[in-house]
């Protein structure tokens, strides 16, 4: 079993104060890192939107797949919207036992956008993968869905842009020529940035993919690199905001709403209740790995009261590697270990460049650019 990694934890107060040190931030960040900062003393809001949130993800996840179909978007390669069996695992085999949910966040900066800004390069024709409108499930289905995950991100962001201005005191003393400001500038101003909901499904006997991943778990549960909820895998925006992880035993919540097959307005339905949330992973070997600088495989465990920053191959780009991506994975319960239907929900906020900003400057990269190869190599189409 792999040992378990204490992140470098800062609290929210010293970033507003702007007292975090370089040496924090390198530790957090740099060559020899984890790649992971943890935030504590989050706004008081922040743990009742995860609840929340993440309870939805039970409930998105078992609505009527003629429900799911609609919320697909092949044409965005499934980067708005519902996605379910578009990515592999590290076996090769197709993922069926993770769903996501993605959405633009551009309502950060002007609530009334849907999408990121087009520009002369790029437009809705040549990347929908982000020039695409989100797709939400209908008030009808999921009521307060969407202003509930709007307002998480919100949070979310808000305290990513404070972690940027740390990152550019540090780049700013350490980088010849690097911009004044630049990062937070990026994060606070990205109409790009896209959040995704993700619900891992429980091991179901009556799903054939789900029991051969679990057996390949099982066989391998002294493999510390095994990754059978979701692969090994670089991030590529700048900071990606997570939420800890809530397990829910869907056997005893029972997340399934009434979907009609055509949605009817219905203004003023409550929000959907918060489900039960289990104390810990039935499993504690299940969760989120990262692949250390040394090569060695740890668990990270994010408190549920805090946010964790990890971070992307755009930040390693901009900062010259001073600060280097971090490589990471999900492993699943072992269905020996788990008992019930045990579901994983969270929730990742990846800042990111505007399509036309430069995660290279030296090479004039702009992350449209990057960002279209890395969406190529990674979806099954």
């Amino acid at each position: 079993m792999a040992p378990i990694a204490q992140a470098v934890t800062v609290s929210l107060q010293d970033l507003k104060n702007g007292t975090v040190s370089p040496e924090t931030l390198y530790a957090a960040f740099g060559p020899d890192s984890l790649g992971i900062l943890v935030v504590k003393d989050v706004p008081p809001e922040f743990a009742g939107l995860r609840h929340h949130l993440l309870s939805y993800a039970s409930y998105l996840g078992n609505l009527p797949k003629s429900q799911l179909d609609k919320l697909e978007n092949e044409k965005a390669k499934y980067l708005t919207g519902w996605s379910l069996g578009k990515e592999t695992l590290k076996n090769g085999k197709v993922d069926t036992l993770k769903g996501s949910f993605y959405a633009n966040c551009a309502f950060y900066v002007d609530p009334k956008l849907s999408c990121a800004v087009p520009t002369e390069q790029f437009n809705p024709d040549n990347f929908p993968e982000y020039l695409s409108p989100n797709i939400w499930p209908g008030e009808a289905t999921l009521p307060g869905f969407q202003e509930t995950f709007e307002n998480l991100c919100r949070v979310i962001i808000d305290v990513a842009v404070l972690v940027a201005r740390a990152c550019d005191k540090f780049a700013e003393k350490e980088i010849a020529g690097y911009p004044s400001g630049y990062l937070q500038h990026v994060v606070s101003t990205s109409t790009t940035t896209k959040a995704r909901l993700l619900h891992y499904f429980p091991d179901d006997p009556t799903n054939e993919p789900a029991p051969v991943a679990m057996a390949d778990a099982e066989a391998n549960s002294n493999d510390p690199d095994e990754d059978d909820w979701c692969a090994t895998h670089l991030d590529h925006g700048c900071l990606t905001g997570l939420t800890s992880a809530m397990f829910v035993d869907e056997s005893e919540s029972n997340p399934t709403v009434a979907a009609p097959e055509i949605e009817a307005d219905a203004p003023g339905l409550p929000p959907l209740a918060p489900l039960p949330e289990l104390e810990a992973s039935p499993d504690p070997a299940a969760g989120l790995y990262i692949k250390s600088r040394t090569g060695q495989t740890v668990q990270v465990k994010i408190p549920r009261d805090c946010i964790a920053f990890q971070t992307g191959e755009a930040l390693e780009r901009i900062t010259g590697g001073r600060f280097k991506a971090v490589p990471h994975f999900v492993r699943g319960p072992g269905g020996a270990l788990s008992e019930g239907r045990i579901a994983r929900n969270t929730l990742a906020v990846f800042t990111q460049p505007n399509l036309g900003d430069e995660v290279d400057m030296e090479k004039h990269v702009t992350f449209g650019d990057f960002a279209r190869g890395i969406v190529a190599k990674n979806t099954v189409y």
